[in-house]
Formats: C-alpha cells, structure tokens, sequence
C-alpha cells in the first residue's frame, strides 16, 4: 500500500495492511471482481507482465466515505511456497466523467435525430446502415434494432432501387448533393407513398469518402394536394369554358335540329305523292281516266315541297353528319380534359394534343383572334403525362386570348393573331405559344410563374395557371418553359420537351466502389 494509494484513498499503510481487499469495494463491484474469478488465479509468465483480460474495473471506497472509479491490474509473484498478488489501481474518474459526457451526448444526439421529422439513414464505407431515426422506422416500418449493421440494399425498402444506387454512385463520383425527387415506395402499411431524397457525401479530415447521408421527406399528402390541385385547377379552367363550349356544341345543334324538321316535314309529303303516284299507276292500268289523275298529282308535286326536298336533302344530311361530327370532337376533347389523368408517361401525339386544346378553347379566342398553326406532322411520339400536358396548353392559350381581348376588346372588329408551332429538336420537342396581345410588363416578368400571381381581376382567374405549367413542364417532364415579350407588342412561351425517357439506371450492388 504505497504513498500514491494513500493520497488516492486516504487510508494510511497501518489502517490498511491485513483488511480483505474486498472490504474496499462497494457490494456491486464485488460481483463484478468475481465474475473475474481469473483475475487473482492465473499465473504470469514473467513478473510484472500483465495481460489485458486480467484488468477490471472498480469503485473504491474512500476513507471519507467517497468512492472513486479505479482500474484495477494484478500480477503474481511467488516466493517458495508463498504467493503474492499485487494490484495496481490507476483512477480511471476523468476518463469516467468523459464518457458518461460521451454517452449522455450520444443519447442527446440521438433523442435530436428522433425528434427530426425527416427521414434520416446514413450508411457506413462498407455499405452498412450505421444510423436509422425514429422518422425512418415509421416510414417504412423497419425498427432501427433490425437494421442497424444490415447492408444498405438489404435493408427491406420497397423502392425504385436502380434509381437511388445510381444517385449514390453519383454522389460517391462527383463528389456532390443528389436529390431525386417523387421517389415512390411501399410505406409501413404497404400503401405507395412519395419521397423527396437528399443523399449527401461524407467526408473525413483526409478527404476520402466514409460513406453516405440520406435525408429524405415524405410528400405523400403534398402530393396528393397537387394532384387535387391540379385536378381542380382543370375542372376550374372547364367551368369557365362550359358557357363557350355549350355555345360550340349548340350551334351544330341547331342546324341539326333543323335540317331534321325540314327532312321531317317534306318525308311526310314524300309519302303521300307516293301514295298518289301508286294509286295514278294503278287506275291508269284500270280505267280511261288517267289524265285526270295526272293532273292531280301534278298539281299536288307543284304544291309542295318535294322539289325542294330533292334539292336540298343531300346538303340537309351532310350539315347534320358534319354537326354531329363537331360535337362529337367538342365532347371527346372536353372528355380529355376532364380525366384526372395518371402520373405515368406515355407517348401521345402532341399535335393531336393541340387541336383539341384549340377545340376546347375555340369559344374563348374565336371573337378576339385568329388562329395559325405550323405543326410538325412528322414529330415523334412524346413521352408526357396526358391530361397535365392538355392544360398546360390550355393555360397558356386561354391566357393569349385575354392578353389580346385586353387589346382589341371582347367584341372588336379586329382580331389578333395565337401563332402555334412544332419542331422537331433532335432530342426534344419545342412548342411556340405567340400572341399579339398586351405583353407582359418588365416590372411582373419574374413572378408569372409563382403560384397565385395574378393580374386579372377577382374572379376571373387564380394566379395558378402558369404556376402548374412550370411544375408540369419543369418538374415533371424534366423540360423548360421560357418566354420572350414585349409590352404592348405580344408574348412568346417556349416549350422543350425532351423525347426520350429517363434511362433506368443498372443494378448496382456496391455504391462504393
């Protein structure tokens, strides 16, 4: 029992010497020291060797009460017959008190990691998932216990695999941020959900990749209420065409109805000159007054509207087959409209897109403009969403028609002019919009596309309509929509639409490497 010993525990030599070791110790720690039973039982090879399993840790119990926290380290000497064991004792408290401050950050770390409302994973250099918050497990119903140590792709997420590796072989390569946006997956009651993904390099002090952050948000019901939304941004954009449109269908309509009663009326006449005709033929055979008969049935045909019928019928039924045509087109179109329409691409003919839009729209610019198309009949199918892509050209040429009626007037003697174009770009479609309308002032440019920026009056529009072109075009198609204008002179909106889909990316089964 050294002098170290006696400063460190405040037993002097004499209190010491000839008490049981384990009369120092606290209860627990003597459970401890026994589950250590090697501790005071192997020998050493050589004397004052010692070998790691042969240190414990203990608290001692000071001669002012106190307890510090020791290690303790034997080794065992031998005299003859005698054994002695001697015991180091280092104090360990510093180190103690820093990691209990290490374990209470770590659990202050991870209680903020829980209390995050996104979902957080981060995976290891050698693929495997290190970090999993409380966000994650409600997610996709995976219980961080289960998946931490587990290989990243054998974590059990439902999700577009090939999507995400490739994004982390793209972060891991060029060293910077990836975000994949509407990521799909099975969330924890196997219902499809959408993500936002950020994955984020990590880096340590020599620069070199340890790994991987990834912090995504769940915009399942964000994107429910765009797709409502939308939904109701179309069904908005009907309404306020449903009068036009009724007026489109009612003049075919109309021409129908009477070229119907005109057939109607003079098919009954038909019948009786039939019926005279037949009756002529018959006594004519039978008896010597023929002429007579005759006679009557001339003055009958003279009467009536069988000339005319004869004249006019074959023009009667093709204005009626062409009515019947229009409104056939005028309701297939609206019918396009009104889908709700699916967030999957496929192929649509865009030119056949912009005829029905026109249809839709006619009642809209017919009394303030004139319509010119240049379309490319030899474009590409383009990869779109079909009902987005219809009210994007909607928005954008019911807005050229009130730019121009802002100049002309709703009833003017003259008209203005929508221009509408179609190229093929090699690897895109472009789309031109122009008006001879108003323009679009330099003070206002920046904000036609933010969502409820409007300069109509209330009631007559939201400020949504360009605000889902940019997210329709933009976002969703991976495309551009810019414009070029002029106050006073006109309005240019230009689309690119790219032809091709996205590539799937090949399986990857180490982001790493």
């Amino acid at each position: 029992w050294n002098k170290q010993a006696e400063k460190l525990f405040g037993w002097q030599a004499d209190d010491i010497l000839g008490e049981h070791f384990y009369s120092f110790l606290i209860p627990g720690n003597i459970q401890e020291i026994e589950r250590h039973a090697s501790f005071f039982a192997d020998p050493l090879p050589e004397r004052f060797q010692t070998v790691e399993n042969k240190s414990v840790e203990a608290i001692i119990t000071c001669k002012d009460g106190s307890q510090r926290d020791v290690e303790l380290v034997k080794w065992r000497t031998q005299a003859g017959d005698t054994v002695v064991y001697n015991v180091l004792a280092r104090n360990i408290e510093n180190r103690k008190r820093a990691e209990k401050i290490f374990e209470e950050s770590h659990h202050q770390n991870k209680r903020l990691l829980d209390a995050i409302s996104l979902i957080l994973i981060e995976i290891d250099s050698s693929d495997k998932i290190i970090r999993w918050n409380k966000a994650a497990e409600k997610a996709f119903g995976i219980f961080q216990e289960d998946i931490i140590g587990r290989k990243f792709v054998d974590c059990g997420i439902e999700w577009e695999w090939s999507e995400i590796l490739a994004q982390l072989a793209d972060t891991r390569r060029n060293d910077r941020q990836t975000v994949l946006n509407d990521v799909i997956f099975k969330n924890a009651e196997g219902k499809d959900g959408y993500l936002t993904v950020a994955i984020n390099p990590i880096v340590d002090e020599g620069h070199v990749h340890s790994g991987f952050l990834l912090l995504a948000t769940d915009i399942t019901e964000k994107k429910i209420l765009e797709m409502q939304l939308h939904q109701a941004q179309k069904l908005e954009s009907i309404g306020q065409l449903a009068a036009g449109v009724a007026h489109e269908i009612n003049t075919p309509i109309q021409y129908i109805g009477y070229n119907i009663d005109f057939l109607q009326t003079t098919f009954e006449q038909l019948k009786e000159f039939y019926h005279r005709m037949e009756n002529v033929f018959r006594q004519a055979q039978e008896s010597t007054e023929g002429q007579a008969l005759f006679k009557d049935v001339s003055d009958f045909f003279e009467d009536s509207y069988l000339q005319e019928c004869i004249e006019e019928t074959p023009d009667a039924l093709e204005q009626s087959l062409a009515g019947v045509n229009q409104v056939s087109r005028i309701v297939s179109a609206m019918k396009e409209f009104s889908h709700p329409g699916t967030s999957e691409k496929k192929p649509i003919n865009i030119n056949d897109a912009i005829r029905n839009t026109l249809i839709v729209a006619r009642n809209e610019y017919k009394y303030v403009a004139e319509v010119v198309t240049d379309l490319d009949e030899n474009l590409p199918p383009v990869p779109c969403m079909p009902g987005e892509m219809n009210q994007v050209l909607l928005n954008i040429i019911i807005n050229a028609a009130h730019a121009i009626a802002d100049v002309v007037g709703d009833e003017g003697t003259e008209k203005g002019t929508i221009t509408i174009s179609t190229r093929n770009g090699g690897d895109f479609v472009a789309i031109d919009i122009a008006d001879t309308g108003c323009g679009i002032p330099d003070s206002i440019t920046p904000k036609i596309f933010d969502p409820f920026f409007t300069t109509k009056e209330v009631g007559k529009g939201t400020g949504q309509g360009l605000a889902i072109a940019h997210d329709v075009i933009v976002e969703k198609h991976n495309g551009s929509i810019t414009f070029e204008s002029k106050d006073g002179e006109g309005t240019v909106f230009h689309i690119c639409l790219p032809l091709e889909y996205e590539p799937e990316a090949e399986p990857v089964t180490r982001v790493l490497d």
